[in-house]
């Protein structure tokens, strides 16, 4: 039963339609997998069995009068930052102990509606804030993969660590995650999966806990181009509840899979050629541009100028609009409370003990840039850089390129307190900001092994709503780099 966890997602659609096996059967296969191998992984918070199962019968019923929606039956997994009805619901923070919410975010509301089937809630890095999954209230998450020859323990990227190990782990068919600088791209290159963050307004931020809002975008993280193309569609929607979600039609992004790249323009910019990048990432790169070139596209190197004030610029702008939307955690409604002689003084002790020291870090940092006498100094001109930024990117797009191609990562997964530094953790995310500031699509693909044999991916940025080419010419690095499947060990 268990090599029923190790398919894709499209695999798997199809074997439930082919009545190869039942929801109920993919559904206990998964739960007995993540019952012996989340205690070595610790992807899982929370794991909903019976939900579960009672969602995977209802599948079955429906399947068996040929009545399925577009995931029926299918197992994913939910990343903690999404608002999961009655369950655990806690952005992996302590100072929302115990919060079990009465709604339902809009994106797993859309999954549940097309029959998707739900086993838990994912682990991540506090509040979305970190690059490696050690700031989870939960504890680390571990990457399945491992150097050649080392058991010595890995980060698995964050803040959707949690997401991309239980993909690459097989303990879920595909898993929902969200991208604020890189949370969806920069996991999947670290485990060897498929990450697409979407434009910005592709999918409704509705029920998703706020880090920063101008900047956070939910998307999928499963094994292939395809299964992120099925769950896209899905995820996706216009929702009069939030007012940044764009009304434009979904398309299927399945039909992308597989299209020729013949004529499509893919512009590499001179910029992300930064000081110190390995030489096996740049070699990674020409090899991806030596992919997509065979099949048909046109190479075209452009300049995107504004790219280096980009990580400060983003570092003031996330902090700030964190300060803001973490000021509601008080204490006061739910989550925790911790007692103090006066409600100023229970503030500051539930604050200072529900929120961990990365969380700190950021709100106080928020707080200082807003402050006055340093608004304009700091957070006005960050977002004068951040509209430069988007400029670069549009006059690349209006001289005819259709996507860019760049590095996902500067370098392959890294091992737990390896970067004391915050500013040096901070730098993981050098290629991946650029895209949340200009409130593009972004899609990291795994395009081959570091000489430690761990996974290394490209990143493709495309045009606002233009997830189409991305997945086209995603295919195509896919198809000509193999898939990567770590060596189990848990």
């Amino acid at each position: 039963m268990t090599d029923l966890t190790n398919q894709t997602l499209a695999e798997a659609r199809r074997g439930l339609r082919n009545k190869d096996f039942t929801s109920a059967e993919l559904t206990d296969a998964f739960l007995s997998s993540i019952e012996g191998s989340n205690g070595a992984i610790n992807a899982y918070v929370a794991v909903t069995a019976d939900k579960a199962r009672a969602m995977a019968k209802a599948s079955d019923e429906k399947l068996a009068k040929g009545e399925g929606g577009a995931l029926e039956g299918l197992p994913l997994g939910i990343k903690d930052l999404f608002a999961t009805r009655g369950d655990h619901t806690q952005a992996c923070s302590h100072v929302l102990d115990g919060f079990k919410p009465t709604y339902e975010s809009t994106v797993t509301s859309n999954l549940w509606a097309d029959g998707a089937v739900m086993l838990g809630k994912l682990n991540m890095d506090e509040f979305a804030m970190g690059s490696s999954n050690e700031s989870s209230y939960y504890g680390n998450v571990v990457n399945p993969w491992r150097k050649t020859g080392s058991t010595q323990a890995l980060v698995p990227g964050g803040s959707s660590g949690g997401s991309a190990a239980a993909v690459a782990a097989s303990l879920c068919l595909g898993a929902t995650a969200t991208d604020t600088g890189g949370s969806i791209r920069q996991p999947a290159a670290l485990t060897g999966t498929v990450g697409i963050k979407p434009t910005y307004g592709r999918c409704s931020r509705w029920g998703i806990i706020a880090y920063a809002s101008s900047l956070d975008q939910a998307g999928p993280i499963a094994k292939t181009v395809e299964d992120c193309a099925i769950l896209l569609k899905s995820m996706a929607s216009v929702d009069p509840k939030d007012t940044t979600s764009v009304d434009l039609p979904v398309p299927d992004y399945e039909a992308a899979i597989g299209k020729s790249v013949k004529g499509l323009r893919i512009g590499i910019p001179r910029e992300y050629r930064i000081e110190g990048m390995p030489a096996e990432v740049e070699a990674l790169w020409q090899q991806g541009i030596a992919w997509l070139k065979e099949a048909g596209a046109e190479i075209v190197d452009i300049s995107l100028p504004h790219t280096k004030y980009a990580l400060p610029a983003y570092y003031i702008v996330a902090p700030a609009e964190a300060s803001s939307n973490l000021a509601r955690y008080d204490g006061v409604r739910y989550g925790l409370r911790v007692p103090g002689k006066d409600i100023v003084e229970m503030y500051e002790n539930t604050r200072a003990a529900g929120f961990g020291k990365e969380v700190q870090r950021r709100i106080l940092i928020g707080t200082y840039v807003l402050s006055a006498g340093y608004y304009d100094a700091y957070y006005l001109k960050a977002q004068k850089v951040r509209t430069l930024i988007k400029r670069d990117f549009d006059l690349a797009f209006e001289a005819g390129v259709d996507a860019i191609l760049t590095p996902a990562t500067p370098d392959a997964a890294f091992a737990p307190g390896e970067f004391s530094d915050p500013v040096a953790m901070y730098l993981n995310d050098i290629f991946t900001v650029t895209v949340n500031m200009a409130g593009l699509p972004g899609l990291s693909v795994p395009a081959g092994l570091s000489s430690t044999g761990l996974p290394l991916g490209l990143q493709l940025i495309g045009r606002p709503f233009g997830e189409e080419t991305l997945f086209q010419a995603g295919a195509v690095i896919e198809k000509a780099a193999g898939r990567f499947t770590p060596a189990r060990w848990w």
